[in-house]
């Protein structure tokens, strides 16, 4: 059984069921982590103040230098942490070595947009002062994480975290906590404390980390609810918190586009994961000239997709995490059929596998704006289609949702692409290429989607507090309204 990793060692005691891992693909049980107390919560923050002291003071070329060792090391274990991903969360092994490696290019990102960021010196109001604006780091970050990107999303908000000189108390998901344990060792490289990594529940470990007096920051991805939840007992705290909070993606495919490669990236952009990604496009728009061959295109493409478990490298789709997630999938495409939608290709769980949350990549048509399909997040591999007449109506029928993560828009006319990505209010929009990331450029919500950015400067000032020094190097006597004369 693994214990938490506190203070630069493996420590913790079971004092309640340990939580089993499941394995997806199997339904298997093959490893157990402890289920954290209060006690646990209360033992990462003091290892976490306690490193503090330290890891703040030291020089950002320092810092800078320690983050490239924790990408090296986890480079050298690409490997062995991708095959654990699979394991614990069912994504096929290639996507996971993916994931890995863009681990790998966050943390170098940030090891250097760390070492460069700095302050700035503002006009004063007489010639013997100087005025500068410091960057500073909060404290305690709490990176409370979800489980279809256990690694890459832990990694958006640790690296920029610990760059601005935050020490940091990672929450896994008791999903797919190994990958995450597993990185200890990449973290050793840094003061004892300055990472720690608590398991638990977020009833027990999450809300006690959450709402410690000595935690000064919450960095959330996960559900709306939770979410909302968190950031009702941050503001009782006055606590900074960012929340990326999942989405109902568009995608809207106008009639000037390759119909192939269109129909290729709307699969990519509905199942990559089996469709567990907060940017998953879960609403499809087709212009109605182009829409039967569309639908032809995207169904004869999703029929190619290889259904297996993760770790064969044959396999395009793996399962979903767990068998609840895979009745939300089928509750949502079951409610769009009774209502009129048509199952073009899949709706069901696949022939032949006894064990494992399988389902098949799935093509819906004829749906409408208020099925759930529609409306909810699904967060499985559908793409539920809906035609439209010309692009005035295509925006309408993409902001009709109260998220705002992501959007993607195929298109060859660059007016509509200028119009798209001014009218339709989400946090990213992609141009002819679904769900790029790119360590420079901020990533997250609007609307119901959350609050504050990851990644890029944005996401490295997200863990900095703002303080402004006035300097006079002269003490003289003033007169008692001096600091209201501006002559």
């Amino acid at each position: 059984m693994k214990q938490h990793w506190i203070g630069g060692a493996w420590m913790g005691q079971a004092i309640r069921e340990p939580i089993d891992i499941i394995n997806p693909a199997t339904e298997e049980v093959f490893e157990q982590v402890l289920d954290g107390s209060r006690a646990d919560a209360d033992a990462a923050v003091v290892a976490a103040n306690k490193a503090f002291g330290v890891w703040r003071r030291m020089t950002a070329v320092s810092r800078g230098e320690l983050l490239h060792e924790v990408a090296d090391r986890l480079k050298a274990r690409t490997e062995e942490i991708a095959r654990l991903l699979t394991m614990e969360g069912g994504k096929p092994l290639r996507e996971n070595l993916d994931e890995v490696g863009w681990c790998v290019a966050c943390f170098r990102y940030y090891a250097e947009l760390g070492r460069n960021s700095r302050g700035r010196v503002i006009p004063s109001i007489e010639s013997t002062q100087l005025s500068m604006v410091l960057k500073e780091p909060y404290g305690v970050v709490v990176c409370i994480v979800p489980y279809n990107y256990p690694l890459l999303l832990m990694v958006w908000k640790v690296a920029p975290a610990l760059a601005a000189g935050n020490t940091v108390i990672i929450k896994p998901s008791s999903i797919t906590p190994l990958a995450t344990l597993a990185l200890s060792a990449c973290f050793e490289v840094l003061p004892p404390g300055t990472v720690n990594i608590v398991t638990g529940s977020g009833e027990a470990i999450g809300h006690a980390l959450v709402t410690h007096p000595d935690t000064h920051v919450v960095a959330f991805t996960g559900s709306a609810g939770t979410g909302r939840k968190i950031a009702c007992l941050c503001a009782e705290r006055f606590k900074k918190v960012t929340l990326e909070l999942g989405g109902k993606d568009p995608f809207v495919v106008c009639e000037d586009s390759d119909i192939n490669v269109a129909a290729r990236a709307v699969a990519w952009a509905a199942c990559l994961n089996a469709g567990q990604v907060c940017t998953s496009s879960e609403r499809i728009y087709v212009q109605r000239t182009i829409a039967d061959r569309f639908l032809e295109a995207l169904v004869n493409f999703m029929g190619t997709l290889r259904i297996g478990p993760g770790i064969e490298p044959s396999t395009d789709i793996g399962p979903l995490a767990r068998d609840r997630y895979r009745r939300n999938v089928e509750e949502h495409v079951e409610e769009a059929r009774k209502r009129g939608a048509v199952v073009l290709t899949g709706g069901k769980r696949p022939a032949g596998f006894q064990k494992g949350y399988y389902y098949e990549p799935t093509v819906l048509a004829n749906v409408t704006s208020s099925m759930r399909v529609m409306t909810e997040e699904t967060f499985g591999p559908v793409a539920p289609v809906m035609v439209y007449d010309d692009f005035d109506e295509a925006i309408r029928l993409a902001q009709g949702t109260q998220y705002g993560l992501g959007a993607v828009l195929f298109t060859r006319d660059a007016l509509k692409a200028k119009t798209f990505f001014e009218e339709v209010k989400a946090g990213t929009i992609w141009i002819n290429d679904p769900l790029t990331d790119n360590d420079a450029g901020p990533f997250g919500g609007m609307k119901m989607s959350g609050l504050g950015r990851e990644l890029g400067l944005e996401g490295l000032e997200e863990f900095m507090e703002t303080k402004h020094v006035h300097w006079d190097f002269v003490q003289q006597e003033k007169p008692w309204w001096y600091p209201y004369k501006r002559e």
